[in-house]
């Protein structure tokens, strides 16, 4: 009997271990996702096209599994906090606008991490290699 305990007891151990370390590589691979989300709109430099980097790299962590949304929230969340901070400094944006494109990034952070096609925020004329 109790060999049999034990045995449950490290299987549960061992599922729960093996749970956590798929929740952790899909964070892992969810927030390169992101950032190579955000290396392409700075590449792009493209009138327009913030949205949709915003809608694909939410959506590419969503597709890793529940790290990569969990990820993918809250690097979205921090830089849009952070955005608050700065972008009143440094890009001459008042409060109000700066609300108002924050509100308009976490729709399309929260329409990329539902599964939502991205291409739905892609600007005409965005090069296709994005």
């Amino acid at each position: 009997m109790k060999l049999f305990t034990g045995l449950i007891l490290c299987s549960l151990v061992l599922g729960v271990h093996s749970q956590w370390l798929s929740f952790l590589g899909e964070a892992y691979e969810g927030a390169k996702d992101m950032w190579r989300a955000y290396s392409d709109m700075r590449e792009a430099n493209y009138k327009g096209a913030d949205k949709y980097f915003h809608a694909r790299g939410n959506y590419d962590a969503a597709q890793r599994g529940p790290g990569g949304v969990w990820a993918a929230e809250v690097i979205s969340n921090g830089r849009e906090a952070l955005q608050g901070i700065t972008d009143p400094l440094f890009k001459g944006m008042t409060r109000d606008q700066v609300r108002e494109d924050t509100k308009a990034d976490q729709f399309a952070n929260e329409w990329g991490r539902s599964g939502k096609d991205p291409n739905h925020f892609r600007p005409p004329g965005l090069p296709d290699k994005y």
